[in-house]
């Protein structure tokens, strides 16, 4: 990630910051002066998405590191190694949430509990606005800049919205006599934030792990390649993605009667073709064979 890019992920960190900071103290503030333990537990997922985001800005901060002698393929993976920390912490608050709402339905405790109020209510309504509202940003500059830890740190804010939804049925179905719901309204989260912080650590693994890049783009790129005049055959694509970048080796065809230095020339130019047509490209290896009719 360049310079300009890595700014404005960063400016997209600080807004989600500042967001997070003042959602999480109304609704804390909503929850105990309405008396909703759903509304609390939505408050500290909410305070759980500021931490989430340093790790973010961390991991981006990391990845955007030049390469050394110790990583001389550099530090892009940092960001998956981000989201896959940001994932724990989700799971490990989802988990939080849904204990505390199960043991107060096995306790009893549940039927006893006070009527939320209407504060709780407003409150959920505009947790959803907001955390929708930056889910649909954050995901913009996360597509933008192709960055998988914001991204992460995008679901985060959509897991959020989901868990004021359940919050707002669990509040608005236990001011209608049914105060039990409130707390089962804090499970129902839990399985939300859950299955967010599984969608986020499988991508991360899956860029991690040296996938190679879907069919489209590899076709795209053999494309590319053919289109040079000198090149008579692909003989062999390997891709593999290496954090959000694309690492590409090639063996070309060209005419055996080539010399070595014009067929160097002509390797050089489909490299330097192939980058230009893919940003995403960080390196591409390329060694010629003979064509053989």
């Amino acid at each position: 990630m360049n310079v300009k890019s890595n700014s404005a992920a960063f400016r997209v960190s600080w807004v989600s910051i500042a967001a997070n900071l003042i959602l999480s103290a109304l609704k804390l503030l909503a929850g105990v002066l309405a008396h909703s333990g759903a509304m609390i537990s939505d408050a500290v997922h909410s305070c759980s998405d500021v931490f989430s985001t340093v790790v973010v800005m961390i991991g981006l901060r990391l990845s955007s590191r030049d390469s050394d002698r110790e990583h001389p393929y550099g530090h892009e993976r940092m960001e998956c190694v981000a989201a896959v920390i940001l994932s724990v912490v989700l799971l490990i608050t989802g988990l939080a949430i849904g204990y505390g709402g199960v043991e107060k339905i096995m306790s009893g405790s549940a039927a006893e509990l006070p009527v939320p109020g209407l504060l709780a209510l407003i409150a959920a309504v505009v947790s959803i606005a907001v955390k929708e509202g930056m889910f649909w940003y954050t995901r913009h500059y996360a597509r933008l800049l192709d960055s998988p830890a914001l991204m992460a740190d995008a679901w985060h804010h959509r897991s959020d919205a989901l868990s004021s939804v359940g919050a707002l049925i669990g509040i608005a179905l236990s001011r209608l006599g049914f105060p039990i719901l409130d707390p089962i309204a804090s499970v129902v989260i839990c399985g939300f934030i859950a299955k967010a912080a599984f969608d986020i650590f499988r991508d991360a693994m899956n860029k991690m792990v040296d996938h190679s890049c879907d069919e489209e783009t590899e076709a795209a790129i053999r494309a590319c390649v053919l289109a040079h005049p000198q090149v008579r055959a692909v003989d062999r694509l390997n891709t593999r993605t290496f954090g959000n970048r694309i690492y590409i080796e090639l063996e070309l065809a060209m005419d055996g009667a080539l010399s070595l230095t014009d067929a160097h020339a002509f390797a050089e130019q489909v490299h330097d073709d192939v980058e230009a047509a893919f940003p995403k490209v960080k390196h591409v290896m390329i060694h010629v064979n003979p064509w053989e009719k």
